[in-house]
């Protein structure tokens, strides 16, 4: 069994919820990860609560490792230049590792000059500040975490469990990843995007939810399902449904729709012998080619390259 090495990185003003994060979910993926918490020096590292934390291990840390983690600090420590220590422990990495940020990480990774030209996010709150101090990166503040490999980049706080349970998703399948999620007692995988939790007016009192249509949706991805079915179901004009389902989701109905047909189709492929275009009906689209479409855009590959990389895997 591959058992790969994840190197976290804690710098000083760190948070320590999300320092722990990666120990937490991926030390459940049954022994597939061995995480290590490493410093610049070697020594003590500030938090940004009322205590400190003692690491085991200096920079020569990331040196070994398979995947590198940058644990985020609090806004204070932000800057638009990294200091000379972080800058050589960055250098330690070796060409090719796997780089993860959670929530401001990405500030270190993008002042580093790492994010130039790539797709990235952050915490929603700081994304204004992070697209002046850092142009040349293309900010997506919308989204949970953003993959472009070999750099993944999480938003805010708890997406944090999101990027690591993809990792263990991408590496070993969705079987794995949704064992850790129950271990741990969190959603395998969260429905929307940041969007949803950005600060906006509280909704009228009284106003309909659109979660049991969703949970309806969920019971008939392979069926046609047009926005008139999904306001009747809840009872709303197609307007109202369509604003109410942003509000609370962060993704256009139709958005959310086919991104729920993606993810089934995806476990499909893991888990099966059937066909593209077997899948392809299951899971709601009318054709193999427009299941393929839709795989390319989410996740940059074939179904049959998905497919092989899995079956390998297991």
């Amino acid at each position: 069994m591959r058992r790969e090495r994840v190197v976290v990185l804690a710098l000083d003003g760190v948070y320590p919820f999300e320092l722990g994060i990666p120990s937490r979910i991926l030390g459940a993926a049954d022994g597939r990860y061995e995480v290590l918490t490493c410093s610049v020096d070697g020594g003590p590292v500030r938090t940004n609560a009322d205590f400190g934390v003692t690491v085991e291990h200096g920079p020569e840390a990331l040196a070994t490792a398979g995947t590198v983690v940058i644990a985020p600090v609090a806004p204070a420590h932000l800057t638009d230049e990294v200091p000379d220590a972080v800058l050589a422990a960055l250098a330690l990495i070796r060409p090719g590792t796997r780089i993860v940020s959670i929530c401001t990480g990405a500030f270190v990774l993008a002042a580093a000059g790492l994010l130039d030209g790539r797709r990235a996010t952050t915490h929603w709150q700081v994304a204004d500040r992070f697209r002046s101090m850092f142009p040349l990166v293309d900010l997506d503040p919308d989204v949970l975490f953003v993959d472009d490999h070999p750099f993944l980049t999480s938003a805010g706080a708890a997406s944090g469990v999101d990027v690591c349970l993809h990792l263990v998703r991408k590496d070993h399948g969705s079987h794995l990843a949704n064992a850790v999620a129950r271990r741990c007692v969190v959603p395998p995988f969260r429905d929307g995007g940041q969007a949803q939790y950005i600060e906006q007016p509280v909704p009228e009192q009284g106003a309909a939810s659109t979660a049991a249509t969703r949970a309806w949706i969920m019971e008939r991805l392979g069926e046609p399902l047009a926005l008139a079915d999904l306001a009747g179901h809840a009872r709303m004009s197609q307007r109202t449904f369509a604003r109410r389902f942003h509000d609370e989701v962060g993704l256009s109905p139709g958005r959310w729709l086919i991104q729920q047909r993606v993810a089934r189709a995806r476990h499909l492929l893991e888990s099966s012998d059937l066909t593209v275009d077997q899948i392809a009906g299951r899971v709601g689209f009318a054709t193999g080619a427009s299941l393929r479409q839709h795989l390319h855009a989410a996740i940059g590959v074939s179904p049959q390259a998905y497919r092989r990389t899995f079956q390998t895997a297991r």
